[in-house]
């Protein structure tokens, strides 16, 4: 049975929390990835970031619909969600606009198991981690060429 380990891209480009959100549209037109780890200076998971990050950052702010009477202001949305969205939209650093809650898996995860994991949380990296640290990422590619 095949596990992460036989699997995995062992050549993994990650960002930190502070890495600027211009730096990274550059790397991932570099590195030709469309999700990194972001990792600490000891190479610690903290998240990870999308290109749908990134791209979020440019759709077009959706106003909340009020109702004011008198002197009182009533959101007939989340006022919550729409500090959220300003917030996501006006970022500059990775730490901002990364996923925080992030799909891991370890060195011996069966690849069938991860591929459930990919499908089920939507994702297309699951970071492979031991000890709490990056070792490698399984790609839905990697998955597919597995599959030969």
């Amino acid at each position: 049975m095949l596990t992460a380990k036989d699997i995995m891209s062992t050549n993994v480009y990650t960002v930190s929390a502070d890495t600027e959100v211009d730096e990274l549209a550059r790397m991932f037109g570099e590195y030709n990835v469309n999700a990194m780890p972001v990792v600490d200076s000891e190479n610690h998971l903290e998240g990870v970031v999308t290109e749908t990050d990134l791209v979020e950052q440019d759709k077009p702010l959706h106003i909340p619909t009020v109702i004011s009477i008198f002197d009182w202001v009533f959101y007939l949305e989340s006022e919550k969600n729409f500090r959220d969205e300003v917030k996501r939209i006006t970022a500059r650093k990775v730490g901002e606009i990364c996923s925080r809650e992030v799909a891991t898996c370890s060195l011996d995860t069966p690849v069938s198991e991860i591929a459930g994991l990919m499908v089920d949380r939507a994702v297309h990296l699951v970071p492979v981690v031991d000890g709490g640290k990056v070792v490698g990422v399984v790609a839905r590619l990697d998955i597919i060429r597995s599959m030969r």
